[in-house]
């Protein structure tokens, strides 16, 4: 029992630590759908790293999906989007999106991880540099900085 309750003193330290540092961990999409079509051109991010609206707003013009056709079968579409939304910054009983809704205007519907406040104080540091150079490429590329991001892991860059 004293074992147990040592290793949970320290594992609740570490992730206190770890949020304390900026630790953005999530839980991993458990949604085929999604981490299959949009896992297919870029890190299906997170859904708790927007509200609601955003998920909605991007869900309804794949078309022109950041430069891009995402158009997708409508069954499909509605189902990633239901994922999405349901487990938005925003979503009713979510607990782990709660910090990203920070700075974020309830009148403003941000497009993109990177422009939210939250996104911009954790990357604030580093520079613009480091985002135009050949492994990274674009701010948008979590993956080149934290490889578990596709398991919800954005821990400090590795």
């Amino acid at each position: 029992m004293i074992r147990f309750l040592i290793a949970f003193v320290l594992a609740a330290a570490w992730t206190c630590a770890a949020q304390a540092e900026g630790s953005a961990d999530l839980p991993p999409i458990h949604n085929k759908a999604t981490t299959e079509e949009c896992g297919a051109c870029h890190v299906p991010y997170q859904p708790q790293m927007l509200p609601m609206r955003s998920w909605h707003a991007i869900m309804s013009n794949l078309a022109t999906h950041f430069g891009d056709n995402a158009a997708l079968p409508e069954k499909t579409r509605s189902e990633i989007e239901a994922y999405l939304l349901a487990h938005a910054a925003d979503a009713p009983g979510d607990t782990f999106g709660r910090r990203f809704l920070d700075g974020i205007p309830f009148a403003t519907t941000p497009l993109r991880i990177t422009e939210t406040a939250f996104w911009q104080d954790a990357h604030g540091e580093i520079p613009a540099a480091v985002f135009a150079g050949p492994k990274v490429k674009l701010r948008s590329n979590c993956v080149a900085c934290h490889s578990g991001a596709r398991l919800g892991q954005f821990g400090e860059a590795e």
